[in-house]
């Protein structure tokens, strides 16, 4: 993976982003928009981690960290990138930025339809647990 460049996503790419999230990303999230994704990467700019290869974007993933809780959202891969340990590489990462941090255990929000991302996530040492449900709520509206 000598050939791949993992760093913080900067605001100047956030159009570059969410063309990838449109493309590489299972699902939605409320705030794939500009203005959701400029307030993360101000309010935290090494949240939003990206993977490059050759200067083209291949990965991300968020690894949000509030204080108490470490949390990982938009773990996405290229699909003509993919089984080549981008996203481990990706996770890696996140890990590393939460030991620093203080975290001491990282939750990964996952698509239950998502069968090529649950294999990432397992094979990355992550499990299941089915004792707990999300409970969402828009604001605003």
């Amino acid at each position: 993976m000598s050939d791949l460049t993992i760093r913080p996503a900067t605001a100047h790419e956030i159009p570059a982003l969410l063309a990838f999230w449109a493309r590489a990303a299972e699902g939605t999230s409320i705030s794939d928009d500009p203005v959701g994704v400029a307030r993360l990467i101000e309010r935290d700019p090494e949240a939003l981690i990206v993977a490059e290869r050759e200067g083209a974007l291949v990965g991300t993933v968020i690894a949000g960290w509030d204080g108490w809780r470490a949390s990982l959202y938009r773990l996405a891969v290229d699909p003509h990138q993919r089984r080549q340990g981008i996203g481990a590489a990706l996770l890696a990462a996140a890990e590393r930025r939460f030991e620093a941090l203080g975290g001491r255990r990282a939750d990964a929000m996952v698509l239950e339809r998502n069968e090529l991302g649950r294999l990432t996530w397992q094979a990355t040492g992550y499990q299941r647990e089915d004792q707990w449900r999300r409970w969402v709520k828009p604001l605003g509206a």
